[in-house]
């Protein structure tokens, strides 16, 4: 699997197809094992959650806000973006970590310099 390198907008994903990068930071990408169908309901309840997370907010619920973010992580971890790592050869995770300090670093610098 190749490298995305940034055009219009699209964050680079490292070469191994595991994370994307926004502002110089890895974020995990979900499971490409994952069936279409499952991915779309999983991302539509994530969106959703998301959405009830600014309008409970705005109304001024705590608890409802709290509910909501519960939702966000269950959908993230069955996305596998959170909790255990879909991969299998014992590469640690890394995510959220700044690029420059993994094991990317080279291969994110020389993007820039592409």
């Amino acid at each position: 699997m190749s490298a995305e390198a940034p055009d219009h907008g699209t964050p680079p994903r490292t070469p191994d197809g595991r994370y994307l990068v926004v502002r110089g930071r890895l974020w995990r990408l979900s499971d490409p094992a994952l069936a279409p169908a499952a991915r779309e309901a999983l991302v539509a309840e994530l969106m959703a959650a998301r959405r009830d997370v600014g309008v409970q907010g705005r109304a001024g619920n705590p608890q409802a806000v709290r509910e909501a973010r519960a939702r966000v992580d269950r959908a993230k971890r069955a996305l596998g973006e959170r909790g255990p790592v879909w991969w299998s050869d014992g590469a640690p995770d890394l995510n959220r970590r700044l690029v420059k300090n993994t094991p990317y670093a080279a291969w994110f610098e020389g993007l820039a310099s592409a």
